[in-house]
């Protein structure tokens, strides 16, 4: 983390831009879309976004990865082991671990609601288990706590320009819109961790199991069954965005360039998805590097602007705003809103 972010947040403790700094490297290696939408927000606010986002970056380094080669037990007793040492943080103000001084730092400067991180880590402990989801209802449950309140972490950091509860719902769904894309992006990847994220049922309408999923993964062959089911969690995950995309225009001015570059980001992945001929299974479909650059240098625009207009709140928080609520009604609305004979339509890409 660079010296200019840690010092317009008034952070100054050795230890503590220590921490803060471990968790932007876990951002920068790990996250490359969303970090780099994160360089366009006001200095003051990054170290925060870091925080949360290096966390959950932690954790589901845990879920998947530990070196390799640990065992479920492993995976298990250092998952229990971060969501203790996350309990006395929160009671206490402090931690002994870096990742969790900095999350805390950032939960009690910004008034979080502890609740969010409680639903993160009982997602995160139920990955060790489940390995499969019947129905959308059964995903979304997961992804309250896994995406839905990483979107209402985010929200005190952000700021608001309307009362916090307002923005939430669409706060929440733009980390679902977020992870959704991830699932359709990793499909392959997943199946060689032995998950599958996209409902069985989805796929099963039309004739897609595990089983054919694996066979053509291990056989490089393609199926177009598994084309339909991917182009229909496609048009659910536009749908997402869909009710996601009003929030923009409700956050503080000087934090809307990072969030409207995210969205893009985002999203241009399922183009990339659809381009490659939504062959999710054998290959991780990216956005160019052209593409990028071109919407993080309309996003960078966009903050100069922004900056100019000195918008925005000290800090960017509405103090008088009420918490965000947990944000699950949205989850559950979702196979009605799919019903619903018109959506809004997303902007054209810029």
């Amino acid at each position: 983390m660079t010296r200019r972010e840690l010092d317009a947040a008034g952070i100054e403790e050795p230890a503590l831009r220590a921490a803060y700094t471990h968790c932007r490297r876990l951002n920068a290696r790990h996250g490359k879309t969303y970090f780099l939408a994160t360089r366009l927000l006001p200095l003051s606010r990054r170290p925060a976004v870091h925080a949360l986002y290096g966390f959950a970056r932690w954790a589901d380094d845990i879920v998947d990865d530990l070196s390799g080669n640990a065992t479920r037990a492993q995976r298990d007793r250092a998952l229990h082991t971060l969501r203790d040492s996350l309990d006395t943080g929160l009671r206490t103000g402090r931690s002994e671990e870096p990742v969790v001084q900095a999350l805390v730092h950032t939960a009690v400067r910004y008034d979080i609601d502890h609740s969010y991180f409680v639903d993160f880590m009982a997602s995160m402990l139920s990955d060790l288990d489940v390995t499969d989801y019947p129905t959308y209802e059964h995903l979304a449950r997961y992804m309250h706590g896994s995406a839905a309140v990483i979107g209402l972490q985010m929200l005190p950091v952000l700021g608001t320009v309307t009362p916090r509860e307002e923005a939430a719902p669409h706060a929440a769904a733009l980390g679902v819109a977020f992870q959704l894309t991830n699932f359709l992006r990793d499909v392959g990847e997943d199946l060689d961790r032995g998950r599958v994220y996209l409902p069985a049922d989805l796929l099963a309408a039309h004739g897609v199991d595990r089983e054919l999923l694996l066979w053509s993964r291990r056989s490089g062959r393609d199926d177009p069954r598994i084309r339909a089911a991917v182009l229909d969690v496609v048009a659910l995950t536009q749908d997402v965005y869909r009710q996601a995309y009003p929030g923009l225009d409700m956050l503080d001015p000087v934090t809307r360039p990072c969030m409207r570059t995210a969205f893009t980001l985002y999203r241009d992945i399922l183009g990339a998805i659809e381009a490659d001929g939504f062959q999710v299974v054998h290959r991780r479909s990216v956005v160019p590097r052209r593409r990028r650059a071109a919407v993080a240098l309309a996003g960078a625009i966009r903050m100069a602007t922004a900056g100019r207009a000195g918008g925005g709140r000290p800090g960017g928080l509405r103090d008088t705003a009420p918490a965000a609520p947990g944000g699950e009604p949205f989850l559950h609305q979702q196979s009605a809103l799919r019903q619903e004979k018109e959506l809004p339509r997303l902007p054209p890409h810029p």
